[in-house]
């Protein structure tokens, strides 16, 4: 997922001394004309959520203590589920309240500004791409597809007939010559499934695509399903316009209904905050 790289994130190594210090924590951006309705944090140590306006773009924020997430300790509470969770979860149900009233432009899990001049400058530096962007999602929403494949049913559907040849001419086989048949036909099977999978996935990404604003192919993260006996092959986002959401998922339901059988489910999850269209943000030092 391509999440935005905003400006000046605290690095452990630049928080020797942050006990007492206090950061800006970003949401995300939004529209200058947002009302906002969302109130306290309900996270030990975090602020009331305020805006922080230029021109027509507002950035949805709170203040955290800058230790909470610099410093020696930061990367082992990163790895604690008990700390993170609550937060992660706050970090994106505000930007789903947000998103309901503006488009957005969601920030990564915690990304911090050490004063309000550093959150003002990336506006004033990015103003242009910001407000084009906000433009772009507005009226779309980001749905991400998975492409899921049950080896054993694929390769059983591809061998099934190749199989059944196989067998005859092999029944008076040598041991020996035996094996070495049934490795090929393997690695045609292996190959055959390899050429169906690559066709029909080419085939749905040009059809999503097409009921899409965006297209996006995602890096695979795990390549196991959880709770299933499949590997996770493909990772797509799109950005859907509003009006062809139904008609995205009836195409989502049209590709699993032909290729399920054969082991090659499409799975689909979202409405996201589209993080995985919003731009590179980086500030330049003040002239």
């Amino acid at each position: 997922m391509n999440e935005p790289e905003i400006a000046d994130p605290c690095k452990p190594t630049e928080a020797a001394s942050t006990n007492s210090a206090v950061a800006n924590y970003l949401f995300c951006l939004a529209r200058h004309s947002l009302v906002l309705p969302i109130g306290a944090c309900d996270i030990a140590g975090w602020g009331p959520i305020f805006l922080w306006r230029y021109l027509d773009i507002a950035a949805v924020l709170t203040t955290v203590s800058l230790a909470e997430f610099c410093g020696q300790t930061a990367e082992a509470r990163m790895q604690d589920l008990s700390w993170l969770g609550p937060r992660a979860c706050r970090h994106e149900e505000v930007i789903e309240q947000v998103i309901r009233h503006s488009p957005v432009l969601p920030a990564p899990f915690g990304t911090l500004f050490t004063s309000i001049d550093k959150v003002e400058l990336l506006l004033k530096q990015h103003y242009t791409a910001i407000s084009e962007f906000l433009d772009s999602v507005t009226g779309t929403e980001e749905w991400a597809v998975k492409g899921l494949l049950e080896r054993a049913t694929a390769r059983k559907t591809a061998c099934s007939v190749a199989l059944a040849e196989q067998e005859k001419r092999l029944a008076c086989a040598s041991p020996g010559t035996r094996y070495v048949n049934q490795q090929r036909l393997q690695e045609q099977v292996d190959r055959e499934v390899m050429r169906w999978t690559t066709e029909i996935c080419t085939q749905a990404l040009n059809d999503l695509s097409a009921r899409a604003c965006q297209t996006c192919e995602r890096k695979v993260i795990t390549h196991r399903a959880e709770g299933a006996d499949m590997d996770v092959i493909l990772n797509w986002a799109f950005l859907v316009p509003h009006g062809a959401v139904g008609d995205f998922h009836s195409q989502i339901a049209r590709l699993n209904a032909c290729h399920a059988a054969r082991g090659l489910v499409f799975q689909v999850s979202g409405p996201w905050p589209p993080y995985s269209f919003s731009p590179a943000l980086t500030t330049a030092p003040a002239a």
